[in-house]
């Protein structure tokens, strides 16, 4: 068992094996965790969200649910989630949407496009393979009328959800550094990785 604390606004990638699990806790709380996943064999076999959406027949993720690629394979599953929310329409913030959103003073603030960008390219990834993420945390409720809401978080320090990777993959996590709107609190904070055998531990 390895554990690794990512510090606010940081980026971490690396490979979990077949058979291995990955947990994210959210140490302080209400700390929203983007997140891509690859085949690490073949890295355009990579996260799909409409095919996970079309798998679990739910928006949202939580124990059970099942990521799968765009070749409708599965990639990793959550064998444990103590949150038992997690969003897969939200996106990942980007210089350009910061700007959009909430003004032109924000685009030189960091972005999760910036930290997948920085660790994408150690695997030797470009713009073109980052797809629609998971965000691990982020509170993304959707209203009657379809309009989506980024809203305070569900998560509490010590929360955690855990996945169990169904082949080898690479995953690519951004630890939010977003400070305009309520995903991280307005306050990013610290989260821990730990990667662990297959059995329960």
């Amino acid at each position: 068992m390895t554990s690794t604390v990512v510090a606010a606004r940081a980026a971490w990638s690396g490979i979990v094996p077949a058979g291995r699990r990955l947990a994210i806790t959210d140490l302080h709380g209400n700390q929203a965790v983007d997140f891509l996943v690859f085949d690490a064999r073949d890295t355009a076999v990579r996260y799909s969200a409409p095919d996970t959406v079309l798998a679990q027949g739910n928006i949202f993720l939580t124990t059970g649910s099942v990521l799968m690629s765009n070749e409708h394979t599965p990639l990793m599953t959550v064998t444990e989630d103590t949150c038992g929310r997690h969003d897969t329409l939200g996106g990942a913030c980007s210089k350009e949407s910061n700007t959009l959103r909430y003004g032109h003073h924000t685009w030189s603030q960091h972005a999760c496009v910036d930290n997948f960008l920085i660790e994408g390219a150690r695997w030797g990834l470009g713009k073109r393979d980052l797809v629609s993420n998971v965000n691990w945390y982020m509170n993304v409720p959707v209203e009657p009328d379809g309009t989506l809401g980024i809203v305070d978080g569900i998560s509490a320090p010590g929360l955690r959800v855990t996945l169990r990777a169904e082949t080898d993959v690479l995953v690519l996590i951004s630890n939010c550094p977003q400070i305009n709107n309520p995903c991280n609190g307005f306050e990013p904070t610290a989260i821990e990785l730990t990667v662990m055998d297959g059995a329960a531990e």
